[in-house]
This record gives structure tokens, sequence and C-alpha cells, in this order.
């Protein structure tokens, strides 16, 4: 594996791709006026309690109030969370301060998910101060590198005289390190943590106690992995900011680091703005001919394959089981590169040979288990349909860069001008009945005059003479052409 960073620094964002062997993996923005909210520790304030959904809504000082669930409060003493099935009034009450972190950004009109299990997290270390579990990333699956990181971790908090005071987890940047990068490591979480809990103590109003690094910094800190053969920053600041911070932190990443100064920007010239561009459409063509249509609502995502112009070189079998193969490929890194997560449902081509759909869906696991995002893949079903579920914690690319259409209220369609007429010709009669005049003037746009004057003439010839009166028409510019008006003169 062949992998690079490229990081694109502007005052009003920071943009992030992660380019393997020359295609696009990931995709990571950050503006400055709307930065992530994941990971941020708050003191909030409870605002509501909705004990028949067994939640909350928290103040923490955020455009929207953000909401807990019972499941997500921790139980001091207990090691875990509390149930799904305990009263939410049993922990929490109006008015009552809390300490909570945000594990979901806001989307749409929701506000953040909360939880009160607090964490911080170091290069290769996350520190969870309520908890006393030790574990180790489930992506680390050597049995033998495992226990060794468990036995490191535990002589570093002896000899760190750090021993019962948090769990840890083990991330996975962890594998191959020594004791010396994990000692440091737990210093810096000690002294961290040290100063959320001042400021917690501190705190009498909804406020933000910790945030997570900036982009840039974060990138390497959780992206530097092996096989990562150098990270690009066109920005000389970002650049020098990621090289003091690699000495401290991450010594062994600084020789990946390179300034780009180039005068092409660092996105056009690896394709990532075209790439960016793709990720916003609906369809993603195949090389073969065959193409995606993506589809993202707010309950799930739906992606249907289509052959297109592929024909194949033997039969239709054959065509559909090629086509469906580099569809498992292409969906798989749509999913990163877009950020869609939640729900999401795969219409792949039918396919009559069992060995085939037992053949595709291997081919998507195998896909998806580079996608360091948790996902979940279910069997095909009844209809055909492979389910399948992604953890989502930030917005999709989409959500980003995008808003509803202003014309069509993010309907994606938009009536036709022969459905227009035939609403004014409803609303003539109305107002005729309902008014005594004897010219009624329809506003509306260049398209549906038109059809008024053309196809539709005979109908306003006799709907004149049905109502008596005098119909006349009118273009009135609107970038809405289900828009129009009836004026009475």
């Amino acid at each position: 594996m062949s992998e690079e960073i490229l990081v694109n620094v502007t005052p009003m964002e920071t943009r992030v791709a992660v380019v393997d062997n020359g295609a696009t993996q990931d995709i990571h923005i950050e503006r400055s006026a709307s930065k992530g909210m994941v990971g941020n520790i708050y003191a909030g304030k409870v605002v509501r309690v909705l004990p028949g959904m067994q939640a909350a809504f928290v103040d923490i000082g955020a455009e929207r109030t953000s909401f807990i669930h019972v499941s997500d409060i921790y139980v001091p003493g207990s090691e875990s969370r509390s149930r799904a099935s305990d009263a939410i009034g049993d922990f929490l009450h109006e008015g009552k301060k809390v300490i909570v972190q945000v594990t979901k950004d806001p989307l749409g009109s929701k506000g953040a998910r909360l939880t009160t299990e607090l964490s911080v997290s170091s290069r290769y270390l996350v520190f969870m101060p309520q908890s006393r579990h030790v574990g180790v990333s489930q992506r680390i699956d050597d049995a033998e590198e495992r226990e060794r990181l468990q036995q490191l971790l535990a002589q570093g908090l002896e000899l760190e005289e750090m021993s019962g005071e948090g769990g840890y987890i083990l991330r996975t940047a962890a594998e191959g390190v020594g004791l010396d990068e994990i000692r440091a490591d737990l210093r810096f979480l000690k002294r961290l943590w040290a100063a959320v809990s001042r400021r917690a103590k501190a705190a009498r109003k909804a406020e933000l106690l910790y945030t997570d690094l900036a982009l840039h910094l974060r990138t390497v800190r959780d992206l530097a992995r092996p096989g990562v053969e150098r990270i690009l920053v066109d920005s000389r600041e970002s650049f020098t900011a990621l090289q003091e911070f690699c000495a401290e932190y991450m010594p062994e990443v600084s020789g990946l680091l390179e300034h780009y100064p180039g005068e092409r920007p660092l996105f056009d010239l690896h394709g990532i703005e075209e790439e960016l561009q793709r990720a916003l459409s609906r369809k993603v063509e195949l090389k073969s001919g065959g193409y995606l249509i993506i589809d993202q609502t707010e309950a799930m995502t739906t992606i249907d394959v289509n052959t297109g112009s592929y024909v194949g070189r033997r039969n239709l079998e054959e065509t559909i089981f090629k086509t469906n193969l580099e569809a498992a490929s292409m969906l798989a890194r749509q999913l990163r590169v877009r950020n869609l997560g939640g729900i999401i449902i795969v219409d792949f081509i039918d396919m009559r040979d069992e060995e085939h759909r037992r053949q595709v869906h291997r081919a998507l696991e195998k896909a998806m288990a580079r996608d360091p995002a948790r996902n979940k893949i279910t069997g095909v079903s009844e209809l055909g349909l492979i389910e399948m579920t992604r953890k989502r914690t930030r917005e999709s690319l989409e959500q980003l860069l995008c808003e509803d259409c202003p014309v069509c209220n993010g309907r994606g369609v938009l009536k036709t001008a022969e459905t227009v007429c035939y609403e004014i010709f409803r609303e003539i009669m109305r107002d005729a009945r309902a008014y005594d005049n004897d010219t009624l003037m329809v506003l509306a746009t260049q398209g549906v005059i038109d059809r008024l004057l053309d196809e539709e003439s005979a109908n306003v010839a006799d709907l004149q003479e049905f109502i008596g009166k005098t119909i006349t028409l009118r273009v009135e510019p609107d970038n809405n052409p289900e828009h129009f008006d009836i004026v009475l003169l």
C-alpha cells in the first residue's frame, strides 16, 4: 500500500485528502467558521427531560440544544453506562450541571449527540477518566502484539505512578511502539486531564472545556500510519506548526512532512478537486461503462447499480457479474469519500448464479474491511438487496458543502409546465366564483406562459367563455417555474 496525505490550508478552511495509489480514499474538510464538535467536552445545563423518550436536552452554548439518551449516561462505580431501560429521571433533572462530550455533530435540524462517558486522546492512547477498563484497538489483530502492548501500558502506568487513575485504550497507531513512547503519552494525558478538570470545576455556565486538535494536526496524529509515504502541506505556517507538533509528539513522522510551494494548487495537481465534484453527483461512472446512482436521504442512503453501456464479451450473466464486482469496490470508496453513514441499501443487478452472489458479497466485505469507520454488512435479502450500516459521526460531504435547492426545496424534481397550467386553471375558477371583477391577469414564468399561449390556448379560450371574464397573461421573471399569481383587475 502506497498512501499520501495532502493538506490544503486557507484562512477559510482546511482540507485533507488521503490518496492510495492515485485514488482518493478520504476527504476531510474543516471550516474556520463552523468547526466540527465531535470530541469536544462541555460544561452543560439540562434544560428539558423527556421521560417518554428516556432522553434529555442539554444546553452546551451551541446554536441548537444537544441531546443525550439514558444509555449514554455513565454510572459512577458501575464500570459501564446506564441501561436503556433505566429511568432518565434517576440521573438528570432540569437545571442540573453536567460535564458532557459530543459523540455526533449536529446533523440537519438535530442537535449534537452527547455522552457523559468522557475520553481524551493522544497519539497512542485514549484516556477514559471514569473507567478502569484497559483495551486494545480491534484493528491490531496479532495476539502477541496485543499482549505486549497491555504489558507495556501496565509497566508505564506503574513507572509514572498513575495506576488506578482511569481506563485506557491502546490505539491502532501504538502497534510496534516501545515503553518510552507510551510513557510520554501517559504524561501528556495526565497534564491534559488535569487542565480539563480545573476548567470543569470553575465553570458556572454552559461553556467549552476542551476541544480536539485542529484538522491538520489531527490528520497527522490519526492518519500517519504505516504505509504513508509522505504528507504534503501547501501552507508554510501550517507546515511549521506540524513540524513542531511532530518534533514533540511524533518524531518518527517528521521525515514524512514536505512543504508544497508550487504555483499550481495542490488539490488541482492531484485531481482532488475533480474528485470532490464527482462526490457531489448522484451518478458515479464505472470504468466498464456501468454506473452507480447514489441517493442520500435523512433516513438512509440507497445505491443502485446499473450496467449502462457495458455489454460484456460472453453473455448477460458475465456482464452483470463483472459490473457488480466493480461496483462493490467503487461504492466502498464512495462511502468513505462522501462520508456516508447510517443505514445503506445496495441494489446490485440481479444475479442468477449463487456463486456469483457470494463472490460479490465477499468483494464488498473485503473492500469495506479497509474502511476505518465501523461497518456491518448483512447477507442478500429476499428482494436481492444488501443492507449495511456505517458509523456516522460527522456530516457527509453533501451536508457540509451543499444546501437544499431553493427552487424545489430539496425534492429534486419540479412540476411540469403542464401541471402548473392546470393549477392556474383551478385557481382562476376559485377566484372567478369568489370575486366580482372583469379581468384576471396570470403572472407566471416564461415556460408556463408559452404553454398557455400554445398547447393550452384552446383551454384558456374555453375557460374565458365559461367564467365570462377576460384572462390576460404576463411573464413574471422568477427562478421558480412552479410559482404563479392571479391578479384581479
